[in-house]
């Protein structure tokens, strides 16, 4: 559970500095924020049954589970185009270093798949592959906000 929870926070932390992004100009980056919003508000969703916050909802933690799984399959197709806005917060070490950027967004899918939403020890046990695919990516690709 000291797991969990250090996960919870984790990824409630990487939904505030989502949240607090300024908003792009450039349509491609402006679209890139807003997955990472779908992505950011779902694991606060899990993250909240998961530490307690909010009652255990299996029907909501499925859609939270199913939402992080479609937009981390998009990730690969948002980023693909090189745009600079000021207001992104993407390192340039995203294009440079592609299929491990690209690994670290297949590895968020895989860990949203795996979680088994139908419980709340299934969400609790699996925030800590989502919110560790979150950091590693973050804090590789991400420049601090």
């Amino acid at each position: 559970m000291k797991h969990a929870t250090k996960a919870l926070a984790l990824g409630l932390a990487l939904v505030a500095g989502v949240a607090m992004a300024a908003e792009a100009t450039d349509p491609t980056v402006k679209a890139r924020q807003e997955l990472m919003d779908v992505i950011g508000m779902n694991t606060g969703i899990l993250g909240k049954m998961a530490g307690g916050e909010t009652p255990f909802d299996a029907a909501a933690a499925e859609g939270a589970k199913a939402a992080i799984a479609g937009a981390a399959a998009e990730i690969a197709a948002k980023f693909e185009p090189q745009a600079a806005d000021p207001k992104s917060t993407a390192k340039e070490d995203i294009w440079a270093n592609w299929d491990d950027f690209v690994k670290k967004g297949d590895a968020l899918k895989a860990a949203a798949e795996a979680m088994d939403a139908t419980t709340l020890e299934g969400v609790q046990a699996g925030m800590g592959a989502i919110g560790g695919s979150c950091k590693d990516c973050h804090s590789t690709y991400r420049i601090p906000s």
